[in-house]
């Protein structure tokens, strides 16, 4: 079952993907005629919400506004699918994390719910937030995110351009950075790529519990869209992924 769509731009930004369009969000949710949205990454999200509920009363999908705390647990329970927006990613974190919001959408998405994430939306789908490009203004509790996919994203990646006068480091030297201190391997997603998530991709061994060695059910993750991805892993050079591969041979 497709649980997790993670985009590097709105969902119905396609116009120029060629063959790798779809029709709208709607071939994407998995039958999901109620989802919820989460507005948090910008700061005014009453007009985020409004922009994406007309976006999505085209394809005849209803759009809840997922609130902080409490009540956005409660509406997280009573939806089909769920959208996260874009903006800020340290933002949205941070009020995910406030809001208590961070384990009901993973048991949600993990059982079975469509995910569906947009730039911000899509770098929150990682173990943590610390491949984001954007700048920290303000301070989760953690940069542990939802780890629906088990690998960092770099949302938006570029490319060094030859002959630029830039003098600061690019998008590839800080993510050699990261590798200097850690070891999860970085999928950089270009502009008009996006991922595919389903629950396909097999399994491996998990805690122990009094039954025995439990079983964990992994991730089968497609690269889509019409540009290649940049795959970096500790240790090795950086190489590309063509659109339709399953990365998790590559990034496990």
């Amino acid at each position: 079952m497709e649980r997790v769509v993670a985009h590097i731009h709105p969902p119905w930004r396609r116009a120029g993907a060629g063959r790798h369009a779809r029709r709208g969000p709607d071939a994407r949710g998995a039958g999901a005629r109620r989802i919820g949205f989460v507005p948090f990454a910008i700061q005014d999200q009453a007009g985020y919400h409004e922009r994406v509920v007309n976006r999505f009363r085209a394809f005849g999908i209803e759009v809840v506004r997922i609130g902080e705390g409490v009540e956005g647990a409660r509406a997280v329970d009573a939806i089909e699918g769920i959208f996260v927006g874009g903006g800020n990613t340290w933002r949205l974190l941070d009020k995910l994390q406030r809001g208590a919001l961070i384990a009901p959408i993973r048991a949600r998405v993990r059982a079975g719910m469509p995910y569906l994430g947009s730039s911000a939306g899509t770098g929150v789908a990682a173990p943590t937030i610390m491949t984001t490009n954007d700048m920290p203004i303000v301070t989760p509790e953690s940069v542990a995110s939802l780890g629906l996919v088990p690998f960092q994203l770099n949302c938006h990646y570029q490319d060094p351009e030859g002959g630029s006068r830039h003098m600061g480091e690019t998008r590839e030297t800080r993510l050699r950075e990261y590798h200097e201190e850690n070891a999860r391997p970085v999928v950089g997603l270009r502009e008009g790529s996006w991922l595919e998530v389903d629950d396909g991709g097999g399994t491996r061994a998990g805690a122990a519990t009094q039954a025995g060695a439990a079983t964990e059910r992994l991730p089968r993750v497609h690269l889509r869209g019409p540009h290649r991805a940049r795959i970096f892993r500790r240790g090795a050079e950086p190489f590309e992924a063509a659109p339709d591969t399953v990365l998790d041979p590559l990034v496990l």
